[in-house]
Formats: C-alpha cells, structure tokens, sequence
C-alpha cells in the first residue's frame, strides 16, 4: 500500500473510532506488548507504514516510518558508520521505529549519551481525532518551543499513532572495549559515583553478581588512557555482552518472579529490598526480581528521590507505573484530552481507567 493510502486508512479508522468511541490498541511488531496495562481495545495495525524517508550523514539526520524495522535504521546507520546513541532495546528482531519512540526505552549509553527523547527532533503522528499532524524539525535549529514531538518518547501510543520519526544519530566511537573488576554492589555504587565526575570516556557502567563492567569509547588513545587510570585490568572487546543487557537476553533475565525497573539518583547506597539485582546506568538503573510488596518498593524508591516501574511479570490487575502526583497528572489529563478528546487511543496503556 502506498504511503498516502496507508496514512489515509489509518485516519478513516481512527476517526471512525472516534465517532463511535471505540478504543483502539495500537499495535507494531508487538515487541513490547508486555510493556505497560493491556489496553484491549480494537487491533489497529502499523507496522505496515514502513520505510526510510530521508537520511543525511553529513547532518546526523535519519527520518524513517514508524513501521520501519529497528534492524534496518541501524544497518544503515553502521554502513556510514554512525549509530542511534540512546543504544534502543528492541526485545525481538522484529522491533519497529515507532516502538522504539512510543516506548521511550534507552540502552546501556544513556546516562553518557542522553536518553531516547533526547534524540527525537520531529514526528509525524494521527491524533485521537483521525487529523495527520506533524510536529518539530529535521534539524536542531528547528526544533523551538513547546517540543510536543519528544513527549510522544514514552507516551506508548496513548497521544498520537506515531506515522514517522525523525532522529539525530551520533557518529561511531573508534573503539570500544570494555573493563572488568570484582566488587560488591555497594563498591560499584562508590566508584561509579567517584568516576562519573571525572573525564573518562565512559558509555556504559553497570555490575552484577560482584563483577563491575565499564565500557570506554572513543581514540584508542583516550581509552588506554583511562585504562591506566581505572587500574589497567585487562580490556576486553565484548559487544555481546552490552547487547544481552540492552536486548534482556542477558542470563540474569531469565528469571520468572515480577521485575522491577527502579530509576533513582545514582550514588543511591544499595537497598535493603529481597531479591536479585542488577545495577545499570552507573547506578542510576536497578532492575531487581522480587516478590516484595509494591506498594513497599515504590514508597522507598520515591523516599528516595525516584521511582520503580514494574516492567514485567506483573500480575493481570497490578499497576505498572509509579502513579504520578496530583499536578503532573492533571497536566497529564489536560494534554490527553487536547489530543485525544474520545479516550480512543491505546487506553489505559499508562494508567487504568485513562
């Protein structure tokens, strides 16, 4: 189907819904499905609209359809020898563009490179109204004001069916390699503290089961460099091993209990919560397996500055994110209903009864 057919078909159907008030549950590869409330609405297909549109090495510009796949954005990317720096988890070699944005989801590279939104300049998007908008730019310099188009990061479908995407992409490090040490938990938490505030060409940090692992980027120069200064332990190439942690394919993953996903300040002393840890972003996420009470967990992780999703797991009737206070949720409610006025897209995706 033609790219102006597909984009009128999706606005006859989601105006239709609109009419008749008729949830709509927006679906893609379906990757992510787990992530977030079951919906359960009227299946409303994209992972059809599909295709690059437009990229420009030299302006580290790619604008590609939501339904494009993940694995061929990146392909080409690493042709040019350039990459989506926010290193998107995708969960399935299906995974799409869009769902990459609707979920807002970041890599090992985030808390060094900057987060999913962070990379978004423009999107293309239906609202719960069935109206073709497009919001941002292609370029930095365009993108002013209210940037509506970086609140699609993590919206899960919930303010727009996402139609396409335009993203700023970083070149490729020279090299990359990455460190080992043996340390407990609360050791890593020191040193990730210590050495985030100093010039070291960091792009991933994260422990497990007493090993610390850092992966440096950039000359081969600078890297040897802060080799010497973190304790010249041996340098290893080891790109599996940061795919496993971003992919969730990771042998600490296969696990059944509920998993939460606790986002808090980094230097965060280790918590005094039941179950297996791994710590991600120099410490500022803490995925944990646990069967403790989740009113329990979110009370501490807010205590303490932050929040805890429960991504996966979970029961059928259990809250997945960290309900939000009063005034961010009416923000959040008055946004919703500018976009969407009928309730109709992806419903009760962020919040029950929303």
């Amino acid at each position: 189907m033609a790219d102006r057919d597909m984009t009128t078909t999706l606005c006859e159907q989601v105006t239709q819904a609109c009419a008749t008030h008729t949830p709509l549950d927006i679906q893609g590869s379906g990757s992510k499905g787990f992530y977030g409330q079951p919906c359960g609405g009227e299946p409303l297909a994209v992972s059809g609209h599909s295709g690059i549109l437009s990229y420009a090495p030299s302006e580290l510009v790619i604008r590609a359809r939501a339904g494009t796949r993940l694995a061929e954005v990146e392909q080409l990317l690493h042709d040019n020898r350039q990459m989506l720096a926010f290193e998107p988890p995708r969960f399935a070699a299906e995974s799409t563009l869009g769902g990459v944005v609707a979920a807002g989801l970041s890599g090992p590279r985030r808390p060094f490179a900057g987060a999913a939104r962070d990379f978004v300049l423009g999107t293309g998007l239906i609202n719960g109204k069935g109206e073709a908008l497009n919001f941002g730019g292609q370029v930095m310099k365009n993108v002013a004001g209210y940037d509506l188009s970086r609140l699609m990061a993590g919206a899960l479908g919930t303010l727009g069916v996402l139609l396409d995407v335009s993203l700023k992409v970083l070149p490729k490090p020279e090299v990359e390699y990455t460190l080992t040490q043996v340390c407990s938990q609360a050791e890593a938490i020191t040193r990730f503290a210590e050495w985030l505030g100093k010039p070291l060409p960091l792009s991933a940090a994260c422990w497990y089961d007493d090993h610390l692992h850092l992966r440096l980027s950039g000359s081969e120069s600078a890297v040897r460099q802060a080799q010497h200064r973190l304790g010249d332990n041996l340098l290893e190439q080891q790109p599996e091993f940061w795919a496993s942690l971003r992919d969730h394919t990771h042998a600490f993953f296969r696990r059944d209990k509920p998993l939460w996903r606790l986002s808090l300040p980094p230097a965060t002393p280790p918590l005094a919560l039941p179950g297996h840890w791994l710590i991600d972003w120099a410490g500022a996420q803490r995925w944990l397996f646990s069967d403790a009470d989740a009113g329990h967990i979110r009370k501490l992780a807010a205590e303490l500055g932050g929040h805890a999703t429960l991504f996966r797991n979970a029961d059928t009737d259990a809250d997945i994110f960290q309900p939000l206070p009063a005034g961010l949720f009416a923000l959040h409610k008055r946004l919703k209903a500018a976009l969407d006025p009928a309730g109709v897209l992806n419903p009760g995706r962020l919040y029950k009864d929303f």
